[in-house]
């Protein structure tokens, strides 16, 4: 019940607590209705105040200046019982109301100069300095388009005060001004300390981290752009406030080549198309969301269903016709209130921009939304080659595209979906009826419509498979096996039906190119049918010796051999033992005959092409039995030779072998030039088939064996992003990319981009496909990467699922004792004690069955520390009893495990109980705590020294400070300072001689 004051300055500080959005605004709301009650005016200002501050955060500023109004009028009746918080916030919030004025175009221009007039007229007479009034001049000067720069001088000029805004946030607009005058450089520069994270406040450097996207993108500094989108959306996503950082992300989306994710984004926060309470916010959104809607319209994707506002249906047609009736129109009051066109101008040069790069820029992250726009594209980006032109006579186009198939072009591909084009366009109605009259109808030995679409349907099983999609690939095998049958090319038949047999095979491969690069080999897979190989080989020997000519062309007996030298090397690498030793008999010889046979045959037709091929299956195996030089040599050569022979389009994939051979033989260096030697080559051939996600993950791994992180994290990023486009059956290889992305950003001391990844993935119902312990491991991870992030109750929420997950688990039982300990000690930093002391409880009882000392005792250490600073002197007892429980759990560690060295935990819990005594004004207690802690440190040897420096300034302070001893403490630093220098601790020694120095005052 509110029915005291200090029950509505309760239920305050409770409402403070919570994170702004809708529930905090309507209980601010309810709590000023409840302090109106009473006849006391330092809660009446409280209250409006945190009402206030909630229309702030909530997208609500439109609200505040009348809240204000009441705040001033309690000011100027009895400024006295403002205490000093509520004094400052007074001055403080004249700024919030000058920029809600300003973002509202109802109010009349004359109404915010009058404003800004009395907030410098206020600051005068309580003796503040002006610069924050110049700087809402300069803020006018810059939405309404006129004298901007004087304005900005004269603000940037004058010196900061106590009321200015914080650093970042000014950094921020200073940034921002440069930006609008088109000089990204000098912007980025300015944003250097924010953007870095070495300033900050309550919403930077994540709205900073918005609005430098487009310029990192046009800079061409594309992994902190990469950067900054990941953790800046996280920050924004689903809030009110953030409307306009939210549409920020989305143009951000559009124009770096990635509309799925900025689809996958309008989804998530389509609440904020009902946010109308700051006007110039909204416009910013509906601008963002409209550069991407616009974007795909003109890409032809009208009809796509997207999100919009809630309580109808959308397409991207409907979507774009209500953004730019409602922003045109908003932007129009705008200019009619500035007297400008400066709102709209700036509107419009948005929704010119294109996208800014020749490829996608690679997220790291999934963007589930709208998959059928995710097209693959070339990636690196490489100088443009001249592609095969296209005949106009159609029987000329055929001719030419079969005999560019032959030479395995990729251009043929293209020449084949042109053919399909122009049968489709014709219904092939009228090549039907050619077809009756002749068995050419198309002239100059084309030959049958019949052929033609056999021909087409083994081109769209090829697509299929090159997409991943093995059953309907193996199917349209089979089904133009029975086309050509049908048309009388039995040696075409039979070879596309031979095809047919290994195509279950190709699955298996590419998932073995996902692994690491030690080759781990697993004996599961689909099993070769040797029977059928045998039989079609006996058939196509059967088809050459046939009277009256072959009934097979060289071709067509060269890919019945190849699959079967395929089908060999599949099986022999399955079954080849890790490490190296002596392969198994039958296989070997099976590939050694299968190999050698296409080889020769090869060789003997002259063709450069199936040569390669069979050269690179042996140069693989060689590579997984360890002779990597040897097949280093042989690739080498087989790349040389194609270029000789002037068929570079079939060096990709031997680029890509020769990579992976160079990284089992730990030349990572040489391995990731070729590697991306091998990318190139295949995006400049427009090579789809290529295993661009396989590569690029193996790209990943040398460069981060280099210590190359940027291009690990690139690469990784890159492979991710080319799974996910290979569609739902890699769903599972992007995953398990991605937490090896999360682990190596984790390692590169960015957590907030790997709780992004990590959030990603376990969003994914792809996630599904995990392997039980890596999808706990995930969990594990982003629990502990957002307690680094001091996000502490969603870290225990994480820990919680994790615990339930680990109930079901027959093995590794002792990660229940320490998920419970970590999750108790998040519960306890985000104030939920009872849910806390709850976990605490789980995890001791989980250490009797299951002991895991070291989380544990930690636990124990850090609930000490977390109770006296929640509770005080109060808490003494209570501290006390967890640093007893944690000298148990060490003592119980020596008894069952002899030789364990326990020096740390000893000396830890010493350390918190000097620490939990000195809250309590126990100083003497404290001080021999803190040296029973330097003692226990004497145990662990040079390895101890640091933690045995901060004891040592611990005690000092004790001694000096609390005990006012400070010749004793001046001459225990002394010597510590010495013993740091000795063992080369400089850091520790410098921060012990400043304490020395600052006791001597």
């Amino acid at each position: 019940m509110l029915d005291s004051v200090d029950a509505v300055m309760a239920a305050l500080r409770d409402n403070d607590a919570r994170p702004y959005g809708r529930q905090r605004t309507v209980t601010a709301e309810e709590l000023v209705d409840a302090a109106e009650q009473f006849d006391d005016t330092a809660l009446r200002s409280m209250a409006l105040l945190e009402l206030m501050e909630a229309y702030e955060y909530d997208g609500e500023r439109s609200k505040a200046p009348v809240v204000f109004a009441r705040v001033l009028k309690l000011w100027d009746t009895d400024p006295d019982d403002f205490g000093e918080w509520a004094r400052q916030q007074v001055f403080w919030r004249f700024k919030w109301v000058a920029t809600s004025l300003l973002g509202t175009p109802d109010v009349p221009l004359a109404a915010v100069r009058r404003w800004q007039e009395e907030m410098r007229n206020r600051y005068r007479a309580a003796g503040h300095g002006l610069q924050p009034y110049y700087a809402q001049r300069f803020h006018l000067a810059a939405h309404i388009g006129e004298s901007a720069q004087d304005a900005y001088e004269l603000w940037v000029a004058r010196p900061r005060t106590e009321l200015s805004d914080c650093h970042a946030c000014e950094v921020r607009a200073r940034a921002g001004y440069l930006v609008r005058q088109g000089d990204d450089a000098a912007a980025l520069e300015v944003w250097r300390p924010v953007l870095s994270g070495e300033s900050s406040c309550a919403e930077e450097p994540f709205v900073s981290h918005a609005q430098a996207l487009l310029p990192l993108l046009r800079q061409g500094r594309l992994d902190e752009a990469r950067s900054s989108h990941l953790v800046g959306y996280r920050f924004a996503r689903g809030k009110s406030g953030l409307a306009r950082s939210v549409g920020q992300h989305i143009e951000f989306c559009a124009l770096s080549g990635n509309e799925p994710r900025g689809l996958e984004i309008l989804a998530e926060n389509r609440d904020l198309f009902g946010v109308t309470g700051d006007p110039i916010s909204r416009l910013d959104f509906l601008t963002g969301v409209e550069v991407l809607i616009s974007g795909l319209a003109r890409a032809g994707h009208g009809a796509l269903t997207v999100s919009g506002p809630p309580g109808a249906s959308w397409t991207v047609d409907t979507l774009l016709a209500h953004l730019r009736t409602e922003a045109d129109a908003l932007a129009a009051r705008f200019d009619a209130r500035n007297g400008t066109d400066a709102v709209s101008a700036r509107r419009r040069d948005r929704l010119a921009r294109r996208p800014l790069l020749a490829e996608p820029l690679a997220l790291g992250v999934r963007a589930a939304a709208a998959p059928e726009l995710a097209a693959v594209p070339v990636v690196p980006a490489v100088p443009a080659r001249e592609t095969e032109p296209e005949p106009e006579d159609f029987a000329a186009l055929v001719l030419r595209a079969r005999e560019l198939h032959l030479l395995g072009h990729p251009d043929a591909e293209r020449l084949w979906r042109r053919i399909d084009e122009r049968l489709s366009a014709d219904d092939g109605a009228a090549a039907d009826g050619a077809a009756a009259d002749g068995a050419d109808p198309f002239g100059a030995g084309v030959g049958s419509l019949g052929r033609l679409r056999a021909e087409l349907a083994e081109r769209r099983a090829h697509a299929a498979l090159d997409r991943g999609a093995w059953e309907e690939g193996a199917a349209e095998l089979l089904a133009a096996g029975d086309l050509f049958e049908r048309e009388g090319l039995a040696g075409r038949a039979l070879a596309t039906r031979t095809r047919a047999l290994v195509a279950e095979l190709v699955r298996d491969e590419d998932e073995e190119q996902v692994g690491d690069e030690d080759q781990a080999q697993s004996t599961t897979g689909p099993v070769v049918d040797w029977v059928a190989l045998d039989a079609a080989l006996a058939r196509a020997e059967e088809l050459a010796a046939a009277p009256g000519g072959p009934a097979l062309t060289d071709d067509d007996h060269l890919v019945v051999l190849q699959c079967r030298a395929y089908a060999a090397h599949h099986e022999l690498a399955r079954v080849l033992p890790e490490p190296p030793e002596q392969p198994p008999a039958e296989q070997a010889a099976r590939f050694a005959a299968a190999v050698t046979a296409y080889r020769e045959a090869a060789a003997a037709r002259g063709s450069v092409r199936r040569l390669s091929v069979a050269r690179q299956y042996a140069a693989d195996i060689a590579a997984r039995q360890g002779r990597s030089a040897e097949a280093v040599e042989e690739l080498r050569s087989v790349i040389a030779e194609l270029e000789q022979a002037e068929q570079p389009w079939h060096t990709p994939r031997a680029y890509g072998l020769l990579g992976q051979a160079l990284l089992q033989s730990g030349e990572q260096a040489e391995a990731v030039e070729v590697l991306h030697r091998a990318l190139a080559a295949a995006a400049r051939w427009a090579d789809d088939s290529y295993p661009f996600a396989a590569t690029y993950l193996m790209a990943g791994h040398a460069s981060a064996q280099l210590g190359d992180t940027g291009a690990a994290i690139r690469a990784l990023s890159e492979a991710a992003g080319r799974f996910d486009r290979k569609g739902p059956e890699a769903a599972g290889d992007a995953a398990r990319t991605r937490l090896q992305l999360a682990d190596l950003l984790s390692a590169a001391d960015r957590p907030a981009d790997a709780v992004a990844v990590l959030e990603s993935v376990l969003a994914d119902t792809a996630a599904g496909r995990l392997d039980d312990r890596l999808l706990a491991q995930a969990r594990l991870d982003l629990a502990r990467g957002l307690y680094t992030l001091d996000e502490y109750r969603d870290a225990a929420e994480e820990y919680l699922r994790l615990a339930t997950v680990l109930e079901d688990w027959t093995e590794d039982l002792h990660l229940r004792t320490m998920v419970a300990a970590e999750a108790a000690v998040a519960l306890a930093l985000a104030d939920r004690w009872e849910a806390a002391h709850a976990a605490r409880a789980r995890a001791l009882a989980a250490h009797e069955q299951w002991p895991q000392a070291a989380p544990v005792a930690g636990m124990l250490r850090q609930f000490a520390r977390l109770t006296v600073q929640h509770e005080g002197p109060d808490g003494l007892e209570s501290a006390l009893a967890r640093l007893a429980e944690a000298d148990a759990v060490r003592e119980r560690t020596e008894r069952t495990e002899p030789g364990v060295e326990t020096w740390y935990p000893r000396a830890a819990v010493h350390y918190e109980r000097a620490r939990v005594y000195a809250v309590a004004d126990r100083y003497e207690e404290a001080l021999a705590e803190a040296e029973r802690t330097i003692s226990a440190y004497e145990a662990g040897g040079e390895q101890a020294e640091t933690p045995r420096a901060e004891a040592v300034r611990l005690a000092a302070l004790i001694e000096g400070t609390d005990l006012g001893r400070r010749a004793e403490a001046r001459e225990r630093l002394a010597a510590a300072v010495e013993r740091c220098r000795r063992y080369g601790l400089e850091e520790a020694a410098g921060i012990l001689a400043d304490l020395r120095e600052r006791l001597a005052d």
